[in-house]
């Protein structure tokens, strides 16, 4: 099967809509969680994701778009947001967040936003946090966003090293447990502002990752229209 998975699209719907044409033809999409939040199209991101079927996980600010008391961890940027947010957003829209899971075992991947550890929380950006959760995954790899980093972590020996990720890297996975994070589709923070995912190929055992360019600053002029905050608009140019 050849699978686009997916993470934080933050409310990005011209960046999703740009990926979803570069994927092409796949045969299921997955997303990590963060569908919502920041950005300024949450009811057609959640549309979008429903209408080709994506399954996938709840992130923190999902849950916190659906009621949860999850915002009151954020920062006064990300509050302002996803009140934002919670103030814009359908019934259905809501449901539909309200119902993901935290976790979800898919074929031989398990799913989660943060880690397998906290899966809603805890952000995977060192080897012996990721090597926690390799050490409890009950799968050959573990799909994770959360970080916004395209990367993968590999455990061999009892050791885990990382890998960040770029353009066209592949790796394959078949023989070692490994946690693999696609990037962020809607808000990147590893200083390349295109879109990332990833195309996890599970009969070879391969994984690649992909940029896309996509209208950047027709997003930022659609944020400051609606007034979310600058920063979060403006973050979008860096990647950062």
């Amino acid at each position: 099967m050849r699978i686009a998975v997916l993470s934080d699209i933050h409310s990005n719907l011209v960046a999703l809509d740009a990926v979803l044409a570069h994927i092409g033809t796949v045969d299921a999409v997955w997303h990590l969680g963060d569908v919502v939040g920041y950005g300024p199209e949450p009811d057609a991101v959640v549309e979008r994701l429903a209408g080709i079927g994506a399954v996938g996980v709840r992130g923190n600010h999902d849950a916190a778009a659906a009621g949860g008391p999850e915002i009151e961890y954020f920062n006064p940027e990300a509050r302002r947001a996803m009140e934002w947010t919670r103030a814009r957003i359908a019934p259905v829209t809501r449901d539909w967040l309200a119902a993901l899971p935290e976790r979800l075992i898919v074929d031989d991947a398990s799913l989660v936003h943060g880690s397998l550890v906290d899966p809603t929380w805890e952000y995977v950006t060192s080897a012996p946090i990721a090597k926690a959760s390799l050490d409890v995954m009950t799968t050959p790899v573990g799909l994770h966003g959360h970080t916004h980093v395209p990367m993968a972590w590999i455990k061999a020996g009892g050791r885990v090293r990382g890998a960040p990720a770029g353009t066209d890297d592949r790796l394959s996975y078949d023989a070692r447990p490994t946690l693999l994070n696609p990037g962020s589709v809607g808000q990147p923070r590893d200083g390349d502002p295109k879109a990332s995912y990833m195309i996890l190929d599970t009969d070879e055992r391969v994984v690649t990752w992909q940029r896309v360019a996509y209208d950047i600053e027709a997003v930022i002029a659609a944020m400051v229209t609606v007034d979310l905050p600058v920063r979060l608009a403006e973050r979008l140019r860096h990647g950062l």
